[in-house]
């Protein structure tokens, strides 16, 4: 039997800590689920072991077991060429078989259980040899046979999360808004009320406890995540909880100063004070008029205020007149110069 390095599995060293652990196992099974590579067998295997190699590691009590197993495993390998079981040359192998699915084993880290694995794979065995051996306790569901399984046990098992996208507009993300979803993961369709907060932004996830998944022998459901996608807006360009506009202006003003208005999803335009000389291009801050933050509704981003000088397209024949002095002046200031 081949000992499994599931620290090399993982990517991480030995010293890793829970956390790194956590984080190190979570990029790797993003890449590699099976639903990111529908019919890839490689990253199928590679998401096998991934489970696998954090069931173990990813627990404080079944990492110290295996770093354990790990100092003694020549040890347990002369015995087996020996023909040895239990005990001989010294080592019981029995000593690492625990189990592992009693109350409170499985602490705050998360991987597959079997009942999910099978739900990806079938009927196959997602878990080698070495864990059976040394990680599959009395606790666990009977998995033998890499074509089957014989005595499975039925068990409480809590639902699966589902996730579900949702596209907001910008003035819903603003304000907030309740969506009415129908939904059918599984048994019969339900409708649901969802309440989105103000603030979230494209990607975000709006979890809605206990309306995933219907759990098993008892367990409690999963839960619903709504994956935000925002429309575009043509008024505004979204920065984290900034907004960006463009605000066109006649040239008079931009040359003369005055006022334009600038949109507004809190309300009424706003009143921007446009300066005399202001340039082509130039940004202007509106403090806490950008979108409020998640949890905070009181607390805003800011709006920025682009200026773009409107130049007229056409000129009445008083216009050409005036705008003709103004390049007679404009040439006398460069010939002066």
């Amino acid at each position: 039997m081949e000992f499994k390095d599931y620290y090399a599995t993982l990517g991480v060293p030995k010293t890793a800590t829970e956390k790194e652990i956590k984080q190190a196992f979570r990029k790797m099974a993003r890449k590699s689920h099976p639903d990111v590579n529908p019919g890839d067998k490689s990253a199928e295997t590679r998401f096998k072991e991934i489970n696998e190699a954090y069931e173990v590691i990813g627990d404080p009590e079944k990492r110290k077991k295996y770093d354990e197993l790990g100092s003694n495993w020549k040890m347990y390998e002369q015995a087996q060429r020996a023909g040895g079981g239990a005990g001989a040359g010294g080592f019981d192998p029995s000593q690492w078989n625990f189990n592992m699915g009693g109350a409170g084993g499985r602490g705050s880290y998360r991987t597959m259980t079997p009942e999910e694995m099978r739900d990806l794979f079938g009927n196959e065995d997602p878990f080698s040899d070495f864990f059976h051996a040394f990680f599959s306790g009395s606790g666990e569901p009977e998995m033998r046979g890499r074509g089957g399984r014989a005595g499975t046990r039925s068990r409480a098992r809590q639902g699966r999360d589902v996730e579900h996208p949702i596209d907001l507009s910008l003035e819903d993300a603003y304000r907030g808004t309740t969506r009415r979803l129908s939904l059918k993961h599984d048994g019969p369709s339900r409708t649901v009320d969802v309440r989105i907060p103000a603030g979230v932004g494209e990607g975000s996830r709006v979890r809605v406890s206990g309306e995933g998944e219907q759990g098993s022998g008892g367990a409690s459901s999963g839960d619903l995540y709504l994956r935000v996608h925002m429309a575009p807006d043509s008024r505004f360009e979204r920065k984290g909880q900034d907004l960006h506009a463009k605000v066109r202006v006649p040239v008079t003003t931009a040359v003369l100063g005055g006022e334009a208005e600038v949109p507004n999803l809190g309300g009424k335009p706003l009143r921007l004070k446009i300066p005399a000389g202001t340039q082509n291009g130039q940004v202007f801050r509106l403090k806490g008029h950008g979108m409020p933050l998640v949890g905070k509704p009181a607390e805003h981003g800011d709006l920025y205020a682009t200026v773009e000088a409107e130049l007229p397209r056409q000129l009445t024949p008083e216009e050409r007149i005036h705008y003709e002095a103004l390049a007679r002046l404009a040439g006398g200031k460069s010939s002066a110069a």
